[in-house]
């Protein structure tokens, strides 16, 4: 979930409009670039509990504090109301803060993957100068191990507390995925319609086996839930009208303005922006409110900024907007969320591999996508795809990726390429553990039982 963003105000008058904007996104493929967002849970060192947003008496530190300590390293506060909710960094970074305070790094638009290891280090250098003072950590695992639900602190943000009083009507976790998890995500660009759809569509395929590869959520409250990415199964009963794989995406024909249609007619709304503040809508038609017909909307005109805030309120596994979000993963150990990064880059940034991706999924469609990702926060590699399992798969996929990396030909002060950075995949193809895999062998064994250590061991 970002900041307040887009504020053309530019009248809406049709579909085209919109379809539009979204095809705006396309540029020529040497302008393409890589940007990583990541969310963490930060802590309190001495109890492990989760820090408010205010401080508290008698309680160190406090998220507020952190934003503070961090603009020292130049970043421009942005408001919400009388609230600092984040940062806007000098490089097209920013820092924002997540329902619960979990921080989160929306990366600047890089050219390579080394380039996001440097972003990823100097934040968090960044994030422990600020934190340490305060007796604060921050972990990046996919759900809270520890924390109930009411346990969670809310930060003061607009959008936040209209979904807060929604969730609970559309689903019944929603709460928990708002406060109890994180995730890592890479943006990528495309070239034009046919790309994006191709693009699109491989990804959505793949997301399950993404989410099974960097499954890192095996703990609820304080022992084992029986899942390996519980904040993948919390995604099942969110929100299902914005969430998911939805079937239109392979309907013959898909592209913007088939994709804008669906925004409009099929999502509804959570908020429209005005004057600083968000106007509760939600649950109400964007088609209504482009006809005049929601009521708290009297009067006020649709624009194209509307239509931007909008497009950020679908949570699709893999997100359209002017570029592509992939949205499968828990968050994880810096490693991982460099392999995230590496392995979509290497699938479909080079033409190559785009197609070797595409035969690797030949013949497969929604449902096989669909019962794969049903199945995968429980069972992960194990989970069923196509007369096999995803596992199946594994190999194949990282070794595409891996070609499409050599092509690419970036190359870091060292000489080596971006390849490097799909090893951590590539131990997990040769038999080793997933992330939640290695978290349960810890409890099992060198924690005895006691998940509190995970903190310790996940902290960045």
């Amino acid at each position: 979930m970002s900041n307040p963003g887009d504020a053309d105000e530019t009248p809406i008058t049709s579909v085209r409009q919109m379809a539009d904007y979204l095809a705006a996104g396309c540029k020529p493929p040497e302008q393409f670039r890589i940007g990583t967002e990541h969310e963490k849970f930060g802590f309190r060192l001495p109890d492990l509990t989760p820090p408010p947003y205010h401080p508290a008496d008698g309680q160190p530190g406090s998220i507020r504090d952190v934003l503070g300590n961090l603009t020292r390293f130049g970043g421009e506060p942005i408001p919400d109301g009388a609230h600092i909710i984040g940062l806007k960094q000098p490089d097209g970074a920013s820092v924002s803060l997540e329902p619960a305070g979990q921080l989160e790094l929306s990366g600047a638009p890089l050219d390579s993957l080394h380039q996001t290891k440097q972003e990823l280090e100097a934040h968090f250098d960044q994030v422990r100068a600020a934190s340490e003072s305060l007796s604060l950590g921050f972990a990046p695992l996919g759900f809270h191990p520890l924390a109930t639900r009411d346990a969670m602190p809310w930060m003061p943000k607009g959008r936040y507390a209209i979904m807060r009083r929604y969730m609970p009507l559309v689903g019944s976790t929603g709460l928990d995925m708002m406060k109890r998890t994180c995730t890592v995500q890479v943006n990528l660009d495309y070239a034009s319609e046919e790309d994006m759809r191709r693009k699109l569509r491989v990804s959505l395929l793949l997301q399950p086996l993404a989410t099974a590869l960097f499954a890192n959520a095996p703990f609820t409250e304080g022992k084992p839930n029986g899942f390996l990415s519980y904040r993948a199964q919390v995604w099942t009963d969110t929100d299902n009208q914005r969430s998911g794989i939805p079937a239109v995406m392979f309907e013959d024909g898909f592209g913007f303005e088939r994709h804008a249609r669906w925004l409009i007619e099929q999502v509804p709304m959570y908020f429209v922006y005005r004057d600083g503040r968000y106007i509760d809508v939600a649950g109400r038609s964007f088609t209504d409110f482009m006809a005049g017909r929601v009521a708290e909307l009297a009067g006020v005109t649709p624009t194209v900024g509307d239509f931007a805030d909008h497009v950020t309120t679908a949570f699709t596994d893999v997100r359209l907007k002017r570029f592509l979000e992939m949205r499968g993963a828990d968050a994880g150990s810096p490693g991982m969320m460099l392999a995230q990064s590496a392995f979509w880059v290497g699938l479909l940034y080079d033409g190559a591999a785009l197609a070797a991706a595409e035969s690797l999924l030949r013949g497969a469609g929604w449902t096989d996508a669909i019962t794969a990702r049903g199945a995968v926060p429980r069972q992960g590699l194990a989970a069923p795809w196509r007369g096999g399992t995803l596992r199946d798969i594994l190999s194949d996929a990282i070794g595409i990726a891996k070609d499409g990396l050599r092509a690419r030909g970036r190359l870091n002060a060292a000489g080596q390429d971006e390849t490097v950075l799909l090893a951590p995949l590539e131990a997990i193809a040769a038999g080793g553990p997933v992330q939640a895999e290695h978290w349960l062998e810890r409890y099992h064994g060198a924690w005895r039982g006691d998940i509190g250590r995970i903190f310790q061991e996940a902290a960045v």
